[in-house]
């Protein structure tokens, strides 16, 4: 019975410690057709200040970009690329909201379908 509990609880801890944090939603300014209007958006990501983020800290934003290799058995190789940064303006327990901080050159990094942040790019704390 020990064993159990005390491989269950080992089950757990790691589905903790893999936790995935993505961008799950966006909300952005409606046009009102002026010249040289600023748009805005704000992210929404599952990651707050039960994981470290405070307001003003800065997060990676990473796409997983997934090809198949036709020579190697159609295997699936996946990328994970750095395309820019999120600035935090405010950070709950277990979420926050966001603006874009910067996106990476567009000269040095791959061809995006999309070249901004979108729904499911995979965010991470910035430690530079």
């Amino acid at each position: 019975m020990k064993v159990l509990i005390l491989l269950s609880l080992f089950i757990y801890s790691q589905t903790l410690w893999a936790r995935s944090y993505v961008i799950f939603s966006l909300a952005q300014d409606l046009s009102m057709g002026k010249e040289g209007e600023l748009m805005r958006k704000n992210y929404y990501v599952n990651m707050g200040s039960g994981q470290g983020v405070k307001k003003d800290s800065v997060l990676d934003v990473h796409r997983i970009i997934s090809v198949q290799n036709p020579y190697d058995n159609k295997k699936r190789v996946n990328y994970k690329v750095k395309i820019g940064e999120l600035k935090i303006l405010h950070s709950s327990d277990e979420a926050s909201i966001a603006m874009v901080n910067e996106y990476e050159k567009e000269d040095e990094t791959p061809i995006f379908e999309l070249p901004q942040f979108m729904v499911g790019d995979h965010v991470s704390i910035n430690v530079d």
